[in-house]
């Protein structure tokens, strides 16, 4: 779901690169198995573990770097591979924070595990730039998850598989971790946020944290000169691009991760500050990490939920955390856990896929869409529009299966009229695929939630369709 897709009110130059631009790498196939477009321009050997790159990445159109720690004994051992941490920095920062300031070096020491560092813009919030609605680089949710990860498991001995790759951040770093994580599960086992903005639709004061952030006054943008509207769109117009990125809103996604959120309260009496006063960054945090504590609660999904109470948005805070993290990290390393066997999957993209299931709505607005109970015998769809599902390779290839497609919820406002289940014999593909084409309720003429849609009539339906086998196959 990465690329410059921004289907919004200036009429929708990114719909058309969508389809382009929307490919996840597959459930238990390595990331590796994508083209790394990135290039290693130099490599530079820092300390005995420690290696800082510059990349020539197309999807920012400049070159970047990052920085890698190696596992001690890394190099004696060239036949083991290592399962990879990617660990972000936040607001202001760039590659070198997390071995300057973090103690990354000192918190994996003598842990089998590789820690990649890169940049993310001074305020480039992990995700493909709007620029106002004009698209273009750069793209760091596209760098980071199309090019790095494949380039990185090139150039390293990786465990290049999501039971073997984890994602961590601090503050605009803990949001890029659980955004990523929710936008791309099959990639990664587990998610870990320190003081993360991992709702940028929480209130503060009265006044959504994306909205006081537009003019740069709460450091979710402000850096040379970048403001929401340049990351995501516009915050009142096209909050739904916002939500299309946004922890809260994607929840649903993160089961069967292992999943961490660590927070202090911006309150004085801490161990390590503020002395007095609030640290109003920290307080905005703590909202942020309480409501999507609340909703995993919500959603049933298990998760390490540590507030500490007293506590600033500082190092010493983040470092604790880190230390914290690594021992829970390597017991999910060392226990993998397979892939859900029910995929539940919440997208806006018009085109989406998550542990191979793939699915393409056909509509011009910007909406949530959803594939829920996805698994061998059948699936559930929702949204707006014609829809194609593509199920992952579980069928036997030429083999003939009936389809039953029932649709409910059909109408203005999700009205949940029924209709008589319709057969539909669909063939497995060479690689045992189904393909299924369905028809939802009727596309909607505004983007979801936009001022312009306000009153009027929300076309949603639901589609559930069965798989049984007929005859054949290889």
């Amino acid at each position: 779901m990465t690329g410059p897709w921004r289907c919004s009110s200036r009429r929708r130059a990114g719909l058309a690169l969508a389809a382009a631009t929307l490919a996840l790498v597959a459930s238990g196939a390595p990331a590796s198995a994508a083209p790394a477009d990135a290039t290693i321009v130099s490599e530079q050997r820092i300390d005995a573990r420690l290696r800082e790159l510059t990349i020539a990445a197309p999807a920012l159109a400049a070159e970047t770097k990052v920085r890698v720690l190696l596992p001690d004994g890394y190099r004696a051992d060239d036949g083991r591979r290592y399962p990879v941490l990617y660990l972000l920095h936040g607001a202001g920062g760039n590659e070198t924070d997390w071995t300057d300031d973090g103690a990354a070096a000192r918190a994996t020491a003598g842990r089998p595990v590789i820690v990649v560092m890169p940049d993310g813009g001074r305020a480039g919030w992990y995700t493909d730039w709007s620029n106002d609605g004009a698209g273009g680089p750069p793209a760091w949710e596209r760098y980071h998850v199309r090019e790095l990860i494949p380039l990185i498991d090139q150039r390293f001995r990786t465990v290049a598989a999501r039971r073997g790759r984890a994602i961590a951040g601090l503050s605009m770093g803990g949001f890029g971790a659980f955004s990523y994580a929710a936008r791309h599960p099959d990639l990664f086992t587990a998610a870990a946020s320190y003081s993360g903005g991992v709702d940028l639709n929480a209130e503060l004061f009265g006044a959504p944290i994306g909205l006081i952030a537009v003019d740069g006054s709460l450091s979710l943008a402000g850096f040379d000169g970048v403001t929401g509207a340049t990351l995501f769109g516009d915050f009142v117009d096209e909050n739904i691009l916002w939500r299309a990125h946004n922890p809260v809103d994607l929840a649903a996604n993160l089961g069967g991760l292992k999943l961490a959120l660590y927070t202090g309260n911006g309150l004085p009496g801490g161990p390590f500050g503020p002395a007095d006063g609030q640290d109003i960054i920290e307080v905005g945090a703590h909202q942020m990490n309480v409501n999507l504590d609340h909703r995993l609660n919500r959603l049933g999904l298990p998760h390490r939920w540590v507030d500490y109470g007293p506590g600033g948005h500082t190092w010493p805070y983040w470092r604790r955390d880190l230390r914290r993290t690594v021992p829970w990290l390597m017991k999910r390393f060392d226990h993998p856990r397979p892939v859900p066997r029910q995929v539940e999957f919440t997208a806006v993209e018009p085109s989406y896929e998550a542990y191979g299931w793939r699915v393409r709505l056909r509509r011009p607005n910007a909406e949530f869409s959803t594939l829920s109970d996805a698994r061998r015998r059948g699936f559930e769809l929702t949204g707006s529009g014609p829809a194609v599902v593509r199920t992952p390779s579980r069928y036997r290839p030429g083999a003939l299966y009936l389809a039953r497609i029932r649709r409910a919820g059909n109408g203005p406002n999700g009205g949940m009229g029924r209709r008589a289940a319709r057969m539909r014999r669909i063939e497995a593909t060479s690689s045992g695929r189904l393909r299924i084409p369905v028809r939802l309720a009727a596309t909607n003429r505004f983007d979801e939630g936009s001022p312009a849609a306000a009153g009027g009539p929300v076309h949603s339906g639901t589609v559930r369709v069965a798989f049984s086998r007929l005859r054949g196959g290889r």
